[in-house]
């Protein structure tokens, strides 16, 4: 029984690996998005700094525990393509996001993990510097899941995914799925707990894409028809005070349009006069009236 649980392990520790190798590589459609516009735009650095984190930590954990080259492997990946991720986003980045991201990697990457492996190694012995080090790791993978909630504030906000890399999203549930079983299967809550709430975050980051990505499509939608429905359409001016009157709202202008129509097409005849001094009253009126002048679309 024990054999086929750690085959088991070992399958979803490989298929944790190849999905992981994906996730590190989502972000590149990002980047490449960055050298085009030669900027790094709305997106930010917090998820790469934290995943960058968190793989340096994964790896020290790794070399305290037994049979984990499967975690060594991936993370060590991770640490590459993490770095040159940050080193990409510095060079792009305004000042006041550099200067933040630089921060953030003094803090985490050299102070952070500096005081994790001596405090470890100076206060902890064995087994229990290896629980101590998986309990943080524990509390750090959770933050990697967590940092990418920054752009769905930012999306609830825009109403916007523009900057919502959905690939990660989309990776990083599925990482989850495997490295919880992979956890499960070699019985380490250290790896197992935070998929759980990975898995979680993973889904709802989808749903929101979904929702917010129907909502954008019909705005522009709305927004290339609007065009063809006020072309030809009247903008009233007062040549005398030199001023248009209130802007009409969609439905007036819609309304209009539909007018005008039907007395072009002769639906609808305007009454003729009757007498002619009424007629010269009626013009006199008309010229002091606002004019009505064509607006070419």
């Amino acid at each position: 029984m024990a054999g086929i649980f750690g085959h088991w392990a070992f399958a979803f520790g490989v298929l944790g690996n190849i999905v992981s190798f994906i996730v590190f590589l989502s972000p590149m459609p990002t980047f490449y998005k960055i050298y085009k516009k030669k900027s790094t735009e709305g997106y930010q650095s917090i998820p790469y700094v934290v995943a960058l984190f968190s793989s340096m930590l994964w790896i020290y954990y790794a070399f305290l525990k037994t049979n984990t080259t499967l975690l060594i492997t991936i993370n060590s990946f991770g640490v590459f393509i993490e770095t040159i991720y940050v080193v990409f986003y510095l060079f792009y980045a305004p000042k006041k996001a550099k200067v933040q991201t630089v921060k953030m990697l003094l803090l985490s990457v050299v102070g952070g993990f500096g005081a994790i492996v001596l405090v470890t190694q100076f206060l902890f012995k064995g087994a229990v510097r290896g629980q101590v080090v998986g309990w943080i790791c524990l509390v750090f993978s959770l933050c990697v899941f967590v940092a990418p909630l920054g752009i769905v504030r930012q999306v609830i906000k825009t109403k916007s995914v523009e900057y919502m890399p959905l690939l990660l999203s989309v990776f990083l549930t599925l990482s989850a799925v495997m490295w919880f079983f992979y956890g499960l299967l070699v019985k380490d809550i250290n790896i197992a707990i935070p998929n759980v709430l990975g898995f979680i975050l993973g889904i709802f980051q989808i749903v929101l894409y979904v929702i917010y990505n129907k909502k954008e499509k019909a705005i522009i939608l709305k927004e290339q028809k609007l065009p063809e429905k006020i072309q030809n359409h009247v903008i009233i001016v007062d040549e005398n005070n030199n001023q248009k009157l209130p802007e009409l709202t969609e439905e007036q202008i819609i309304d209009i349009v539909k007018l005008g129509s039907l007395i072009s097409s002769g639906k609808i005849h305007v009454a003729s006069c009757l007498h002619n001094s009424t007629c010269g009253v009626e013009a006199a009126k008309v010229e002091n009236t606002p004019k009505l002048q064509t607006a070419e679309a």
